[in-house]
């Protein structure tokens, strides 16, 4: 008495390979998903430094490098990641108002900035030297991390209606 195969499609096919099931490209056709992506990576990359850098920061300085790195990795993460949410908010404009939109939300971003570390820079409670580093390593690696998410999106480049 022979089996019946567990997949009726699978002998069906001369060579015996099973069939993979249908692919969804309806993520393909968002234009979103490259900024969508670029958000999560940032995001998951900050997390990620931020508790490396606490780690370090911590042993090396105590509590002050706890607090430079946390002041830091909160100031430069916003900044960078409010940049993606930006251009993300104003998807469906013009590239002209897109870039207005972006350019606006810099002018903003530096004019709070600003005063904020213009007040920081009189208090002593955190490590000057964690909020520099963390500082340089947030910005490397979440501008790294959003390049990656937008470069290995999974788009569509040819519109199926030529």
């Amino acid at each position: 008495m022979t089996e019946k195969p567990a997949n009726s499609e699978t002998s069906a096919n001369s060579n015996s390979r099973p069939v993979l099931p249908p692919v969804d490209e309806t993520d393909y056709d968002d234009p979103k998903r490259p900024l969508l992506q670029a958000l999560k990576y940032g995001s998951v990359a900050l997390l990620g430094v931020t508790v490396l850098l606490l780690v370090i920061w911590g042993f090396v300085a105590g509590l002050p490098g706890i607090w430079g790195v946390l002041v830091s990795a909160a100031i430069s993460g916003v900044f960078i990641l409010a940049t993606a949410g930006l251009v993300l908010a104003s998807a469906n404009t013009s590239p002209s108002t897109t870039g207005a939109i972006v350019f606006g939300g810099l002018l903003i971003k530096i004019a709070v900035l600003l005063p904020v570390l213009y007040g920081l820079s009189r208090l002593h409670f955190y490590d000057t030297w964690a909020f520099f580093t963390t500082t340089l390593v947030t910005l490397i690696v979440v501008i790294g991390a959003e390049v990656w998410g937008v470069i290995t999106a999974r788009v569509q480049t040819i519109s199926r209606h030529i």
